[in-house]
């Protein structure tokens, strides 16, 4: 690997902001990729996922006084407005739902109290992570006169637009993957071809977000160099069922209509080479780790990618580590018979699928890509393969053009999943969709007139928050009713009793219905909201 010359001395804080204490593998992995190429450089990681938040201001500060760092990289993971179970403050659409659905005033009373929690929540984590950046980019240059800021992550790729306007001038925002970026800033050459815009110099280009990725050869995360700058890092290994995540492929080349991924991570699927992965799961492996998340946007993004998948299995099988276990978002429509003895031989022992809609005919308006006869035929592969474990199918129900016989459909094909792999295997996680910036259901909440260019997605206020979170009339109250017995009835097994209740009001549709979408010659329309 070629080694880059520094045109000044950098020391590199790198600070993940405070989330859920979820493994931080994009600071991990640009840490690594920086240690590569700028060997001398000093690095530091400082995870506050891992610190009380009473202490964030004060562990902020004691972190950069003793690293004096020249550049911040803040990880920001999470801006997170709608979520189907409990998160910030309680369960935001259980509140939604009750606040707009309930016939009980004291039920809608408490979906709004609720609701306010929630939306105080939200904006105080805004404005304490916005604090965060000025507050450690001020003290850095107490150090340091020229110390600057980077500010990435999941969330400041989906709202970089946004966030530019509340972040300090100078401030470098980068939208998807940073290696390149970083690797262009340290050697002083001009950056700004890449993802990203300066705050107060330059405005984000039109479509930003939608230009490919620089390609990268990726290779094993270094965790002997990441545990030594890194002194949180046996955080994540006391707890034996902590999954540790490991990416194996990035980019998606789906165009789902509600999904924000395949334009963060691009098109193009970069699959990363099955020896390197090996390498670095081995590394994890000797310091404990039994667990592991494969952290792509899909495991199997397309077919011409089976074969990525059996050689990474394989060499998995061939490395020795036989008492692993792994997890994965996957596209059951592209296992083989073959694959599928790798997985259950491997180890995996959970994977979500998000086929959104049991009924053909919505999965295809959707531009969802599956053929629901195939994942029905390869789970039942997978079955006879051994795999004996748990399945969490995520269903978004009223997305577009859903009907009474559609709904059926769905409980149809989830029935049949049971049948497959086991009622007490198969967990319907049950989703509304939140709408996210540039997705085409967004362009088409334009067309339609239901969002204005300009909007702020990021507002909770209620007249933005219900157009947001898609469940449009004339079914809108239906599945709201319907939640709401649910959470009554059963809340700790919330999916399980939306697909009882919903068999019960509606019936179940024949599987074959299920499975046959009739070829619709109209041009494709999406579902309107009320």
């Amino acid at each position: 690997m070629e080694i880059k010359t520094l045109m000044i001395e950098n020391r590199i804080l790198y600070v993940r902001l405070p989330c859920n204490p979820i493994f931080p593998i994009g600071v991990v992995y640009l840490a690594d990729h920086v240690h590569k190429q700028f060997p001398g450089i000093e690095q530091r990681i400082f995870d506050l996922g891992t610190v009380p938040p009473l202490d964030y201001a004060s562990a902020l500060d004691d972190c950069i006084d003793e690293f004096k760092p020249t550049l911040l990289v803040f990880s920001w993971r999470d801006i997170q407005i709608y979520a189907p179970v409990g998160g910030r403050g309680g369960n935001p659409l259980q509140n939604a739902f009750e606040l707009y659905y309930a016939k009980n005033p004291l039920i809608k009373l408490r979906g709004a109290l609720g609701g306010l929690r929630i939306f105080i929540a939200y904006y105080a984590e805004l404005w304490r992570n916005q604090g965060l950046i000025k507050r450690g980019l001020k003290r850095a240059q107490k150090y340091h006169d020229n110390a600057r800021a980077v500010v990435g992550g999941g969330a400041v790729s989906v709202f970089y637009e946004q966030l530019g306007k509340s972040l300090p001038p100078g401030t470098i925002i980068s939208v998807g993957e940073g290696e390149t970026l970083l690797e262009k800033l340290l050697s002083g050459d001009e950056f700004q071809d890449e993802r990203c815009y300066v705050v107060g110099e330059t405005q984000p280009r039109n479509r930003l977000i939608h230009e490919q990725p620089t390609p990268l050869e990726k290779t094993a995360c270094n965790y002997d160099y990441i545990e030594g700058i890194w002194p949180e890092f046996n955080y994540y290994l006391q707890e034996q069922d902590f999954y540790i995540g490991v990416q194996t492929k990035r980019g998606c080349p789906h165009n789902c209509c509600y999904c924000v991924y395949t334009v963060v991570e691009g098109k193009q699927v970069r699959i990363n080479p099955a020896d390197e992965v090996v390498a670095e799961m081995r590394q994890l492996y000797d310091r404990g780790i039994r667990n592991f998340w494969f952290t792509d946007a899909q495991f199997i993004p397309a077919r011409k990618f089976i074969d990525d998948a059996i050689e990474l299995l394989q060499k998995i099988v061939d490395s020795g580590m036989t008492d692993i276990h792994w997890a994965a978002y996957i596209r059951a429509d592209n296992l083989t018979p073959q694959l599928c003895e790798l997985m259950a031989k491997t180890g995996m022992n959970y994977f979500e699928i998000g086929i959104t809609s049991g009924s053909q005919e919505l999965v295809r308006k959707m531009r969802m890509g599956y053929n629901l006869r195939t994942v029905l035929q390869n789970c039942r592969d997978l079955k006879a393969a051994g795999f004996n474990d748990l399945v969490s199918v995520n269903y978004s129900f009223n997305v577009i053009d859903e009907r009474l016989e559609t709904i059926r459909q769905t409980i149809a094909y989830h029935r049949e999943l049971e049948r497959i792999f086991g009622v007490d295997k198969v967990e319907p996680a049950i989703f509304f969709i939140g709408l996210q910036p540039h997705t085409h259901l967004e362009e088409y909440a334009f067309k339609e007139g239901i969002l204005k260019p300009g909007y702020d997605p990021m507002s909770l206020m209620p007249w933005t928050a219900k157009k947001l979170l898609w469940n449009p009339e004339p079914l809108g109250s239906f599945f709201g009713e319907v939640c709401l017995q649910a959470w009554r009835q059963n809340p700790n097994d919330f999916g399980r009793e939306v697909m009882k209740i919903l068999e019960e009001k509606l019936g179940c549709a024949d599987l074959e219905a299920a499975l046959s979408a009739p070829i619709d010659t109209k041009e494709k329309q999406l579902a309107g909201i009320s």
